[in-house]
């Protein structure tokens, strides 16, 4: 008799929250977990809290294995963070999958979090050698990019973080990689506010505050608005020159601002698109709440596994 495949747990990881989600063969959810992440108490917490959060969903330990889909550059090859942001402290340098193997008694997957959630949209492209741009714009810029049907994720995990490429607006700017003029320090939602007070010399709580008064019509918000966006635009026309991608996708909360936004990173895509590309627009993501833990369970059937009394 042929066998049943067993359920994976699939684990979204955020600075703010962790999310887990039992999958079954068929691909429905019998099961999910959500839970504060304990960040400020340091990685061994945020192993447990992440532990915790499998055992909830999975109580008869049906699951095969557990993927993960983690803040911080992570490469999954090792099972380690390579770096991380001031939003999880002392996360850079975590056994991620070592650390999780151990405490749960499965074997783990483990990536980004941004190339976990691209995941599900690689799949869905037509046929098995498609090509994908992914951003994310949030509070920082994230991506992912996989040529010919295969995420690519490079040296120490590193590959996708479109945030890090150089900007023309951002010029002088310093960024949170210790480098100046990059992406992120123009198009990401802080980046954008912070733009707005340097432009007006009064500093704002949040980005959704430039949005309002952009929207009233004022113009140093306006600017604020369209130049991060159009750098981003900017940035995704000339890596698409470059990878030739059968679809881009451009998500986060930042795209959420509104059609002044979408509009500007719009325009300055297709301004740099060589001709045989000009068809291609970028597009919303296509899957919902459930594309990081989707994507994260997905991890366990194409990247190592690390197994429980692995010596690390």
């Amino acid at each position: 008799m042929e066998a049943v495949p067993a359920p994976v747990i699939g684990l979204d990881l955020g600075g703010t929250k962790i999310a887990a989600a039992l999958f079954a063969a068929d691909g429905s959810v019998p099961a999910r977990d959500t839970r504060p992440t304990p960040a400020q108490e340091g990685p061994e917490a945020v192993l447990d809290a992440l532990a915790a959060a499998a055992a909830a969903v999975d109580p008869d330990r049906s699951a095969a294995a557990v993927g993960v889909a983690a803040a911080g550059v992570i490469d999954p090859r090792t099972g380690r963070v390579t770096s991380a942001t001031d939003s999880l402290p002392g996360w850079a340098g975590t056994e991620l999958g070592a650390g999780l193997a151990a405490r749960t008694g499965r074997p783990v997957a483990c990536d980004n979090d941004v190339r976990a959630t691209a995941g599900p949209e690689l799949d869905a492209l037509d046929g098995e050698f498609g090509s994908l741009l992914y951003a994310a714009i949030g509070t920082g810029v994230g991506g992912a990019v996989a040529v010919d049907g295969r995420m690519l994720h490079g040296a120490f995990g590193i590959a996708g973080h479109l945030g890090h490429l150089p900007s023309a607006p951002a010029a002088g700017l310093p960024c949170t990689c210790g480098a100046t003029g990059h992406l992120e320090v123009i198009a990401s939602g802080p980046a954008i506010a912070a733009h707005y007070a340097r432009l007006t010399g009064t500093p704002v709580d949040r980005l959704q505050t430039v949005a309002a008064r952009a929207a009233a019509g004022d113009a140093p918000a306006v600017r604020a608005i369209t130049t991060g966006a159009a750098a981003a635009g900017q940035v995704l026309g000339g890596l698409a020159n470059a990878l030739g991608p059968d679809r881009v996708v451009v998500g986060g909360g930042v795209t959420g601002i509104g059609a002044l936004y979408r509009e500007a990173l719009d325009a300055a895509f297709q301004a740099e698109l060589m001709p045989r590309l000009r068809g291609l627009v970028p597009v919303p993501p296509r899957f919902g709440a459930d594309a990081a833990v989707r994507g994260a369970a997905a991890l366990t059937a194409t990247l190592p596994l690390h197994h429980p009394g692995a010596h690390r």
